[in-house]
């Protein structure tokens, strides 16, 4: 891989992430070849733009807030790493596990890896994967 096709990729994730974190869903969904995500704390697999829309709406309904800070950032070959801080505020109701627990109004704040593949020779995603305990969220605000 060549160092401006891994710089090209490093600016796609920088720039994904931080267009999450504003809400900007229609460029978020520009970064990628093909929408997906596969969450490695839960199992669940988010597959097309409707999906991954859906995941992005419902994600926010009990952290309206959620953002993210880079720790360090790498490619190497079809991939990019990322390790960052995932934080938020508790406004709205958070279902997990089949239980749904009221807003309290606590921030959250976990330290999570993904990896994000990219189409060969490309700089669009095709999958981003994050890793993360399951109830990372509910143990960093006190619920568990």
């Amino acid at each position: 891989m060549s160092q401006d096709l891994a710089a090209a990729r490093i600016k796609t994730v920088r720039d994904h992430m931080a267009l999450e974190c504003t809400h900007e869903w229609d460029a978020v969904i520009a970064t990628f070849k093909h929408p997906r995500y596969e969450m490695h704390g839960s199992g669940a697999v988010f597959d097309g733009e409707d999906e991954v829309r859906g995941y992005f709406y419902s994600s926010r309904v009990p952290f309206p807030d959620l953002r993210n800070e880079i720790i360090a950032i790498a490619a190497d070959g079809d991939t990019v790493l990322v390790e960052f801080w995932l934080r938020g505020t508790h406004l709205g109701p958070l279902t997990a596990d089949g239980k749904t627990y009221a807003p309290t109004g606590r921030e959250f704040s976990v330290r999570i890896a993904a990896t994000f593949e990219f189409a060969p020779d490309s700089d669009k995603i095709v999958c981003e994967r994050p890793y993360s305990a399951p109830d990372a969220k509910l143990r960093a605000l006190g619920l568990i």
